[in-house]
């Protein structure tokens, strides 16, 4: 029996904005298991990344039952839900959201410094090990401005995995990004998922969709398909 690392039940999401509510998520039950690799798709406006922030504990469910690797998680205060965010949840960002005064090394090393369970010397291993998974140990010394946008989302992806996190987290990966480098972070996913790695990938693009095993569609905050597939080689 498979492992579920996401198991959502009746969540929904409303949001109020000058007396009006807006249902950004409507009744969504899902479950995501151990090593697959989900792509979320749908128009502009339908819920994906509201889907997105509430799975990665960025944001609350309105009502409904979360557990995030077993534990249920929709009732932690914002202090429990930072450190369930930092140990067990990587992110990648459309825009990178890397600190442009911190070097490449240093931005990966950033959410390791919370952790109060990893020496100094593990962090550093930690941080090169990233670097070179994603061929990017010889940028370490390196600031973002230096980089090109493919490098920095490259660094971005080493930073989500340093903290050997349960679930990595895509919103719009290849957003920002020309066709190359879009299929070379597509690429890196694929092996990341390849080795283990749990992801879900928003995307509104079908062709990266068609990249991950599993889709799930959304229209107006309601899941309305969820198929399996043979994921196409980038």
């Amino acid at each position: 029996m498979n492992e579920a690392v996401v198991r959502m039940n009746a969540v929904s999401k409303t949001f109020l904005t000058d007396e009006i509510e807006t249902l950004a998520l409507n009744n969504i039950e899902l479950s995501i298991n151990r090593g697959e690799f989900v792509a979320i798709t749908g128009p502009s406006g339908c819920g994906k990344s509201t889907l997105l922030s509430v799975i990665g504990l960025l944001d609350t469910a309105s009502s409904g039952e979360y557990q995030l690797q077993g534990e249920a998680v929709h009732n932690l205060n914002n202090r429990e839900r930072a450190r369930k965010r930092n140990r067990d949840i990587g992110f990648v960002f459309q825009a990178f959201n890397l600190i442009s005064d911190l070097s490449v090394a240093e931005n990966v090393a950033l959410p390791l410094s919370y952790r109060d369970d990893l020496s100094k010397a593990e962090r550093q291993n930690r941080v090169q090990q990233m670097l070179e998974k994603v061929d990017m140990q010889h940028r370490a010394k390196h600031y973002p401005a230096q980089l090109s946008g493919g490098q920095q989302q490259r660094v971005a992806i080493a930073r989500a995995l340093a903290g050997n996190p349960g679930l990595l987290l895509a919103d719009e990966p290849t957003g920002n990004l020309d066709s190359r480098n879009a299929e070379m972070v597509m690429r890196l996913l694929q092996q990341m998922h390849r080795e283990g790695s749990t992801i879900v990938m928003v995307t509104h693009d079908p062709h990266l969709a068609a990249l991950a095993n599993r889709q799930i569609a959304l229209f107006d905050g309601r899941i309305v398909n969820d198929s399996r597939a043979n994921a196409v080689a980038a």
